[in-house]
């Protein structure tokens, strides 16, 4: 199934889609799952803008478990969350039959959808995840898509005190892996909110590495 428009807040009425919806509303806050439900709208509008032809249901398991390894329950150790949600949607999958190339589809669009600067050049579904998730926490793109249409997914989807909310999430969700933010973004949400978080800096660990020169 592919589409290159889209009501502004349809969403894949499908099983797989339903049973998805089931299991994030089960498992996470208002504030993740409304996050979630509109950055498939911003991802898949954004799809309609540029004439992108894509399959709805794998953007939309991408935009629902993006965040899934914030929840408490869902986290890991050691791998940064976005791993985490990544493979909690191939198993997902996986336990509904689906193989092949859409399981390694989703597992990027999730893993890489804090990566900036290459999820754009992989399929459609990849980089219309970031770009709803760019779109709903950073406004890139804000622009791109009319009032009308932001008004109506945030209507259906309500944005609620969200921008400081969602930095306590993800600082919520990442504060007792911290090791796990080197390099990201994520480091500007530790650092900002985790006491005695110091970040790693890259060039002092080619210094300080075992290398003689």
């Amino acid at each position: 199934m592919t589409t290159t428009s889209r009501s502004p807040i349809a969403i894949p009425d499908s099983r797989l889609a339903r049973e998805a919806t089931e299991l994030i509303r089960s498992i996470e806050s208002d504030l993740l799952y409304n996050h979630s439900l509109r950055v498939y709208s911003w991802g898949a509008l954004q799809g309609a803008r540029q004439g992108l032809s894509y399959d709805p249901e794998l953007l939309y398991i991408g935009a629902m478990f993006h965040d899934i390894g914030l929840v408490e329950g869902h986290r890991s150790e050691h791998d940064r969350f976005e791993v985490d949600g990544a493979n909690a949607a191939r198993e997902f999958l996986r336990g509904h039959g689906v193989t092949g190339d859409a399981l390694r589809i989703v597992w990027d669009a999730i893993a890489l959808h804090t990566t900036p600067g290459i999820p754009e050049h992989k399929e459609p579904e990849v980089a219309l995840v970031t770009a709803g998730v760019e779109f709903d926490v950073l406004g890139l793109g804000y622009d791109d898509i009319s009032a009308e249409d932001r008004d109506a997914v945030v209507a259906a989807y309500p944005r609620v005190d969200f921008k400081e909310s969602i930095i306590e999430a993800f600082a919520d969700g990442m504060a007792h892996r911290p090791d796990t933010t080197f390099g990201t973004m994520n480091d500007d949400v530790l650092a900002e909110r985790l006491p005695g978080f110091e970040r790693a800096n890259f060039c002092a660990i080619i210094r300080g590495s075992k290398h003689s020169n």
